[in-house]
C-alpha cells in the first residue's frame, strides 16, 4: 500500500478540523499541512513534498486553482472534494488536472477507496460509453458484451464497467454466476448521495479490471429506476471506468432511450435466425436516424450474431440495410453455452476460435486500434 503525504485545503474551520482528523487517523495517510485557501497553500507549502493534495471546491474560485496547484506540485495527485456531486463540475475538474472528486465529509475508508480508484487512471476525461440495444430479445447481446468486456480489459489493461440495464429480465449476473447484494436499483436510488468512489462499491468485481452493476433482483423492482438519476449514474460511472458497456432491454422504452442518449455509441444487435431480424433492424435504424439526424452515422453501429462468415451473407445484409456491418459474430453456440454454464467466457475457453477473433476485432475497433470491420474477420 502506498503512503500518502497530504496537504489539505478547506475553507470552513469546522470542516477543516473534521477532515484533518480523518486524514490523521486513516492508515497510510500523513497530514503534512492544512490551509483554508489555495493561495495560502501555494505561498507556504514550498517546503513540503506532498504526494496528495485534497482541495475543497465548494469555495468560490477554488476550481480555477487546480492547474496552478498541479503546476507547482506536478508529482502530487490532486483530489477534489465538496458537499454535492455535479457531473459538469467534476468533468471540469478532471480536465483541469484532478484525479477525481469525493463528497465531504468522508471517512478514512472512503478516502482510501477514492485514491485507489482514481489514481489508477485519470479516467473521467476520456471514458467511453457504449450501449447495446436489440429490437427484440434473444439477440446474443449479453454474450457479446460479457466477452467484449474481457477482450477490452486484456488488450488495454484498463477498467471496464458493465451495467445491466435490462431491468426486468437481465441475466448478466446469472451469466457470471453472481448473487449481488446491491443492484442498479440501489445505485440509482442512492445516486444523489454518492460520488464515483462510493458508487464503485455497488459494482461487483469480475476480475481486477472488470466490474458489473447487476440488474434488478425481481422484475417488479424495475419501476424504481427512474430516468434522471439513471442518467446521472451513467455520468458518474464515467469517472470509474475507461470503457462502460450497457446491456439494454429489448424494444424502445424510457431506459433504453435514456441510455442511448447518454452513450457515445450505440450498437444495434440482432441474431441471424433467418427470420424477421432484418425488418426489425430496419425499423430500429429509422427510429435512431430520426432521433440523431446530424450524427446518426457516427453514433450508431450494427452487429449481427450467429452470422456465417461468407461474403454473400455480408453483401445481402448490407444491401438490405444500406450500410456496412460493424461487427459479425460467428455461430459458436456449443462454445458459448459451455462457457456460460461454467461462469467462463468463450474467449477464455477457445482463444483461437473464430468467435474469439471476431470479439477481439470489435475490441480493437472500439479502442481505436483498427478501423477495419467485418471484412477482415
Amino acid at each position: 500500500m502506498i503512503s500518502y503525504r497530504v496537504i489539505l485545503i478547506e475553507e470552513k474551520s469546522l470542516m477543516l478540523e473534521r477532515l484533518s482528523s480523518v486524514v490523521r487517523n486513516a492508515r497510510n495517510f500523513d497530514l503534512m499541512a492544512r490551509y483554508t485557501s489555495p493561495q495560502e497553500a501555494l505561498d507556504q507549502s514550498a517546503v513540503f513534498d506532498p504526494s496528495l493534495i485534497i482541495l475543497d471546491t465548494d469555495a468560490d474560485g477554488n476550481i480555477s486553482y487546480i492547474p496552478i496547484i498541479r503546476k507547482q506540485f506536478p508529482a502530487a495527485s490532486l483530489l477534489c472534494c465538496g458537499a454535492h456531486w455535479n457531473a459538469q463540475d467534476a468533468s471540469q475538474m478532471v480536465h483541469a488536472g484532478a484525479i477525481g472528486y469525493i463528497i465531504k465529509p468522508f471517512s478514512g475508508s472512503e478516502l482510501t477507496k477514492a485514491v485507489e480508484s482514481f489514481n489508477v487512471n485519470n479516467i473521467g476525461a476520456y471514458s467511453e460509453v457504449t450501449a447495446f440495444f436489440s429490437p427484440k430479445g434473444k439477440s446474443g447481446k449479453t454474450t457479446l458484451i460479457a466477452n467484449l468486456a474481457l477482450s477490452l480489459a486484456r488488450k488495454t489493461n484498463e477498467k471496464v464497467g458493465i451495467i445491466d440495464a435490462d431491468l426486468q429480465f437481465g441475466d448478466m449476473a446469472v451469466f457470471f454466476n453472481l448473487k449481488p447484494q446491491s443492484t442498479i436499483v440501489e445505485a440509482v436510488r442512492d445516486i444523489k448521495f454518492l460520488s464515483p468512489s462510493t458508487l464503485n462499491s455497488y459494482f461487483i468485481p469480475i476480475n481486477k479490471n472488470i466490474s458489473l452493476l447487476c440488474g434488478t433482483k425481481r422484475p417488479e423492482f424495475a419501476e424504481h429506476v427512474t430516468m434522471q438519476p439513471f442518467s446521472e449514474m451513467i455520468r458518474m460511472a464515467r469517472h470509474l471506468f475507461r470503457y462502460i458497456l450497457i446491456d439494454l432491454p429489448p424494444a424502445f422504452n424510457p431506459i433504453s432511450i435514456t441510455a442511448a442518449e447518454s452513450a457515445d455509441k450505440t450498437y444495434i444487435v440482432a441474431m441471424n435466425n433467418g427470420g424477421t431480424e432484418l425488418q426489425h433492424m430496419q425499423r430500429a435504424l429509422t427510429i435512431f436516424h430520426d432521433a440523431w439526424p446530424d450524427n446518426f452515422q457516427k453514433r450508431l453501429h450494427i452487429a449481427f450474431t450467429r452470422l456465417p462468415i461468407t461474403s454473400s451473407v455480408k453483401g445481402y445484409i448490407e444491401n438490405v440495410l444500406h450500410r456496412p456491418l460493424d461487427a459479425a459474430i460467428p455461430n459458436e453456440y456449443a462454445l458459448v453455452s459451455a462457457g456460460a454454464n461454467n461462469g467462463r467466457m468463450a474467449v477464455d475457453l477457445a482463444p483461437d476460435s473464430e468467435f474469439a477473433a471476431s470479439i477481439d476485432r470489435l475490441a480493437d475497433v472500439m479502442r481505436g486500434q483498427s478501423d477495419l470491420r467485418w471484412e477482415t474477420l
